[in-house]
C-alpha cells in the first residue's frame, strides 16, 4: 500500500511539473550594449532559454510609443524587393528595421496593408482562388494589421482595404471568412457577408502608420489565434516551428517587436504560433499580431543583426518593413 501511495504521489508531481515547465516564462537578458547608441526609451533583449526542451534564440525590442523623439513608420517598394539592410541604407540608417507583410514571390506585391504617413501604400488581398473541386469558387478572408495613430495609440484590428478608398476600414472583432464565386468583393458586399451578431461593423481606421500580417495572436491580453478566420496557414501549420516575426503593444503604451530564430537544428529551432503568442503575453502585450516569418524574419537595430536569417543566402529581399527612427 505504501508503494502504491508513493507511486500516486510521484505521478501527481510529474503531471503538475510538466505543464509548469512548458509554460514557464523565459529569462531575457538586456543586450543594449551591443546595439548602441540607443535612446533611453528603446531597449533590446535576448533569450537562449529552450522552448519545450528545444534550443531557442529570440530577441525583442521594446520602445515607448509616447516618446516624441521617435518616429514609428513604414517603407515599401513597387514591383521590387529590398533586403532589410538595403531598406536601412535607403531610410538614412533608422534605429530599428523589421520585416512585415506577406508577399508574392512572382509579383513582389504586398499581400497585406501598408500605411505610411496616413496613406495606403499596400492593400489586403481579400480573395484566394479555390482548389480541386472548388476551382470556380473563392475564399474571402479579412486581413489583420497593427497600426499607430497620430496620437501614438496602437491598435490591432481586422482590415478591409480597396484601392478606391483613401482610408482602411477596420473591425475590432475577428471576421469569419466566407466562400462564393465572386472574385473581387466590393466593400458593401463584404460587409454584408461577414455580418454576425457580435460584429459591430467596420469603422474608418485612421492610422498614421500600419503594417499587416496575420493571424492575430493576442486579444485583450489572452491568446486568441484567429487563423481559422484569416486563413493564413492550412491544416495544423500553426503548430509547426519556424522563424517568427511578431509585434504587439502593452497597456502602458510600449511597442514590442519579437523575432525568433529558426530552422537551425540543434541551435535554434524556431517557435510555433502559440509559443510566439505566449512570449508576447508574458512580456505584457494586450494585443499582438503575427507577421511574415520563415526566411523573411529579420530584425536590425542600428543596422546590426539580431537573429540569423534562415535563408542560405542571408537576408531575404522583402517589399515592406516597419521602422523606428530618431525624429529629425
Amino acid at each position: 500500500m505504501f508503494l502504491i501511495k508513493m507511486l500516486r504521489i510521484c505521478c501527481f508531481l510529474i503531471i503538475c511539473l510538466i505543464p509548469f515547465k512548458l509554460i514557464a516564462q523565459l529569462n531575457w537578458q538586456n543586450v543594449d550594449s551591443l546595439y548602441q547608441p540607443l535612446p533611453k526609451s528603446v531597449h533590446v533583449f535576448k533569450t537562449t532559454d529552450s522552448l519545450d526542451g528545444k534550443p531557442n534564440i529570440a530577441y525583442y525590442v521594446i520602445a515607448d510609443l509616447k516618446d516624441k523623439n521617435l518616429e514609428f513608420t513604414t517603407d515599401t517598394t513597387f514591383k521590387r524587393r529590398f533586403t532589410p539592410t538595403q531598406f536601412y541604407q535607403k531610410n538614412d540608417h533608422p534605429l530599428v528595421i523589421v520585416n512585415g507583410t506577406f508577399f508574392s514571390f512572382e509579383t513582389n506585391q504586398n499581400l497585406n496593408v501598408v500605411i505610411k504617413e496616413g496613406k495606403l501604400l499596400g492593400y489586403n488581398i481579400h480573395s484566394t482562388a479555390g482548389r480541386g473541386k472548388d476551382t470556380l469558387t473563392y475564399r474571402h478572408p479579412s486581413g489583420s494589421a497593427i497600426g499607430i495613430s497620430k496620437k501614438r495609440i496602437a491598435d490591432v484590428a481586422w482590415i478591409y482595404t480597396d484601392s478606391s478608398f483613401n482610408i482602411a476600414q477596420a473591425s475590432q472583432w475577428s471576421i469569419p471568412a466566407f466562400k462564393d464565386s465572386i472574385r473581387h468583393i466590393p466593400y458593401k458586399y463584404f460587409f454584408q457577408k461577414t455580418s454576425v451578431p457580435q460584429h459591430r461593423g467596420f469603422e474608418k481606421w485612421k492610422m498614421k502608420t500600419a503594417i499587416g500580417g496575420g493571424p492575430v495572436l493576442l486579444q485583450k491580453g489572452e491568446i486568441r489565434i484567429t487563423n481559422n478566420e484569416e486563413l493564413k496557414f492550412g491544416g495544423n501549420a500553426i503548430n509547426d516551428k519556424h522563424p517568427r516575426t511578431a509585434m504587439g503593444y502593452t497597456s502602458d503604451n510600449k511597442l514590442i517587436i519579437l523575432v525568433v530564430q529558426g530552422r537551425f537544428p540543434g541551435i535554434a529551432e524556431g517557435a510555433n504560433l502559440t509559443q510566439g503568442a505566449q512570449m508576447l503575453k508574458d512580456l505584457g502585450c494586450i494585443e499582438a499580431l503575427n507577421l511574415d516569418g520563415g526566411g523573411s524574419s529579420c530584425l536590425l537595430v542600428n543596422g546590426k543583426a539580431t537573429i540569423q536569417p534562415s535563408d542560405k543566402n542571408g537576408q531575404r529581399s522583402i517589399p515592406a518593413v516597419f521602422l523606428i527612427q530618431n525624429k529629425k
